[in-house]
Parts: C-alpha cells; structure tokens; sequence
C-alpha cells in the first residue's frame, strides 16, 4: 500500500511538473507572437507620433506637469486629489520592474536594453499623457458619486467599441493578477528569505493581512497610503543608486558608451563581464521591461487618472505623464547605470552565475558596507507592496466593468488569496505571463489612442495654454 501511494505521489508530481511546462511553452509561444517586431514596432510608432501630434508633450510635463501634480483643484469634480492620483500610478509603477526586471532586462538582452527602456520612458511620456486625457475625456460617474474612466470606456464612449473595450478590461483584470500581484508578492518574500531567513509562506500571509486592511477600504484608503508610502521610498532608492555611482564614478561614461553602442550593433564581448546579447534581445527586452516598468501604452494608470478631481483632461494628462518620467526616465536609468557600471568595475562577477536580475542588483548594492543590502531590502519591499494595492484598484475597475459593482467584494477576496499563495509559485512562469497580459493590455489601448489621436489634438489644443479654463462639458452620469 505504501509503494502503491509513493508511487503515486510520484506520477502527481510528474503530472503537475509536465503541466507547468505545458502552460510555461504555451505561454512562451503567445509571449513570443506578443512581443515579436509587430508589437514592438506598434509601441515605438505609437509613442513617436504622439510625441509628434502633440508637439513634444515632454517638455510641458516636465515644465507643467510637475507643477500641477502638487496643485489643488477642490472645487473639481473627482474622488481624489491630483497628486494622490499620481502617487497612486506611481506606486503600481515604481515596482520590482525598476529592480529586478532592468537587471533582467540586462541579463538576457545586454547592456543594450538599458538605453531601449530609457528611450521608452521617454517617448513613452507622451503615451502616458495621451491615454490619461482620453480616459479623463469619456470618463463617467455613477450613481454613488464614484468616477470610473479608462481605455474601456473611451472605447465605448468614444468610438462605439464596446466589445474592444470588455477585452481590455478581460486582460486588464487578469494582468492584476499578474504584474500586481504574484510578481510582487514573490519578490518580497525572496528578498525576506534570502536577506533574514524568513520562510516565504508566513510572508504571503502577512502581506495577505496587511492587503486587505487597506484595499477593502477603496480608492480613498489605497490613495493615502501611496501618498506616504511613494515618496519615501523613492527617494531612500535613490539615495542608495547615487552612492553606488559615486562609488563607481570612473565606469560612469564607458558605461553609458558600451550601453549605447549594444544597443544598435552587434558586440560578442564586452569588458568587465558584460555580452551583447544582439540588437533583437536588446530591444525586446529593454522596450517589455520599460513597459513593464512605466506602463506607457498599458493603459493601466488613466485607470486611477480617471478618479483625480481635475477640472479639464489636459491638466490631469500632464500630471500623469510625469509618473513615466520619475519612473524610467530617471529611477530605471539610475538603476541601469548602477548595475552596468558595477559589472565593469567587477569583471570577476560570474555573468553565468547569475539566475534572474534580482541577484545581480544584489550585488550591485553590496557595494555599500552594511547598509547596502538594507536599502535594496527596503526599496523592493515598500516597491512591491505599493505595486500590489495600486494594481488591486486598476483590477477592480476593470472587473467592475464587466461584472458590475457586485464583484467587488470577490474579486478582493481572491486577489488578497492569491496574496497569501503567491510565495510558493514558479517566478519565471509568472514573469513570463505578467509580460504576455501586459502586450495583450496594450493593444486596444494603443488602437484607443491611435483612433481619437483627433481628439488629442483637439483638447491639447482647447487647454495647454489655459490649464485652468473650466471644462464646458458636464461630467456624465451612468444611469442604473
């Protein structure tokens, strides 16, 4: 009777295993259709020609938008402030992405990647901004005051694209799952592990109980924790990556050259450790893991965006789009010229030794006697978590989309389980999931912006010489 249960206990595991690799290649073949030269193509055009229409929307976020993200505008419609929209972006943005998945980026695509994520954060600002204005445009009330916008409704609303709009709130849904939930977890409780030997199923629970104290208290309680939580954080990161490149202020121009020149042309060896891994990887990986990281053409941020009280769509839009500048044009950058300049100066780093990003930003943060592995311990922890409940609330609205407010409750249910799970579940498979949902995200999203590129134009045009022109058209309310 015991052989009998050995051996099946054996074949359930083996069954289990086989089905993991199944799902692993399955997924493997969609990621690979997903982030093909299409997709990438379709993301940098998308960002290159809302650069273009909008007139180089970057400046006036940086100028503007920055500006008004600290502004209040009390008497707007909204549930939210302005800039507890933004931190609230930010802290679904400002994620294990800027840790772990720039060092992955690098790991598989090489030095190259760095310069394609920066570059997609950049003309990413203007992706941002446009899809923030356009969800603030269509967005809508309902009955209990609260307001809901977003890529779904902009289809729906502005195109007449109702059944684009349920896809995107499918993988949107789904995505939080993903992107915001499992990934981050799983970080949070390797970093516990491997820095405190913690075991990594008491982390899922605790994160499980912390979770749900707070996204059961709605946009409002999730807003005002990021308001605190985002901008320590980021600066205590940042603090720790200036250090780091003091330290290796002599790697810091042959570092940003050997970048550059991997990632238009084909380099076998690089010193100090690093490979070329070929311009297709470069891209590939520098353009999913910006995305990843900043979320420009996701759609996910105009989800909160749609919340803020703004008087017109333009001031929020630029408010948004600073998110993708704090997020990849300078922290993803930052954490990019650490990791490369730390390999050159350590040749004897075994690249082949490393398994994922996340050990080789480790080392990078060794550097720093003591504190180093504190700060990097700290900066994934409060950067994960803030990824989980600012995701819980782009979920929610998507499946409030499809289902309805009676949802709401389940689909917290469920995502604080997946919490507590999320531990135990294969990294890779789910990295590789995380970046699949993203691409299909993003395609009605960017099919959203490209068709109401007129009405871009035509509010950019209406307000960003008079921010603070009241918008004539009432909000609309969604009857029962």
């Amino acid at each position: 009777m015991n052989n009998l249960l050995a051996e099946n206990g054996i074949k359930t595991l083996e069954e289990r295993k086989y089905s993991m690799e199944l799902v692993g290649k399955i997924n493997g073949y969609i990621n690979g259709v997903v982030w093909g030269w299409p997709m990438i193509i379709l993301l940098m055009a998308t960002h290159v020609y809302l650069t273009i229409i909008t007139k180089g929307i970057q400046i006036k976020s940086i100028t503007k938008g920055i500006k008004l993200s600290v502004a209040k505008d009390p008497d707007a419609e909204g549930e939210v402030s302005q800039f507890a929209a933004l931190t609230t972006a930010l802290a679904s943005t400002i994620g294990t992405g800027n840790i772990i998945g720039v060092g992955t980026a690098i790991f598989i695509g090489g030095p190259g990647a760095v310069l394609w994520c920066w570059l997609t954060g950049v003309f990413g600002i203007a992706t941002k901004y446009a899809e923030s204005l356009i969800a603030v445009k269509y967005r809508v009330k309902t009955p209990d005051g609260r307001m809901q916008g977003g890529a779904m409704y902009a289809l729906e609303r502005g195109l007449k694209l109702k059944w684009l709009g349920i896809l995107f709130a499918l993988f949107g849904g789904l995505a939080s799952f993903g992107i915001g939930n499992a990934t981050q977890v799983n970080a949070i409780a390797t970093v516990a592990n491997e820095n405190f030997n913690i075991p990594k199923w008491p982390v899922g629970l605790v994160l499980a109980a912390v979770t749900a104290l707070v996204i059961f208290g709605g946009i409002k309680a999730i807003s005002s924790v990021c308001e605190k939580l985002v901008p320590f954080m980021a600066i205590f990161y940042v603090l720790g990556c200036l250090i780091i490149l003091g330290m290796n202020y002599d790697f810091i121009i042959p570092a940003i050259g050997v970048i550059c020149k991997s990632a238009f042309f084909e380099v076998k060896s690089i010193a100090g450790g690093l490979v070329g891994s070929g311009i297709m990887l470069a891209m590939r990986y520098g353009v999913a893991r910006g995305l990843f990281s900043n979320e420009s053409g996701l759609g996910s941020a105009p989800l909160v965006a749609s919340a803020a009280r703004t008087r017109n769509p333009v001031r929020q839009a630029l408010v948004s789009s600073t998110g993708t500048f704090w997020d990849t044009v300078v922290v993803c950058l930052m954490t990019g010229l650490v990791l490369v300049t730390t390999i050159m100066k350590n040749p004897d780093i075994n690249m082949d030794g490393i398994a994922n990003g996340g050990v080789m930003t480790s080392k990078a943060f060794q550097q720093i006697p003591v504190f180093g592995p504190i700060i990097l311990t700290v900066g994934i922890i409060t950067f994960a978590y803030s990824t989980i409940l600012g995701w819980s609330y782009y979920g929610e609205r998507c499946v409030e989309y499809l289902l309805g407010k009676k949802a709401l409750i389940p689909y917290r249910a469920l995502y604080v389980l997946l919490v507590g799970f999320a531990p135990i579940i294969s990294l890779t498979l789910i990295w590789d999931i995380a970046d699949t949902l993203n691409g299909l995200m993003a395609i009605p999203n960017v099919i959203a912006m490209l068709l109401l590129s007129g009405v871009i134009m035509k509010e950019t045009n209406k307000y960003i010489n008079n921010l603070d022109l009241q918008d004539d058209t009432p909000v609309p309310v969604v009857e029962k």
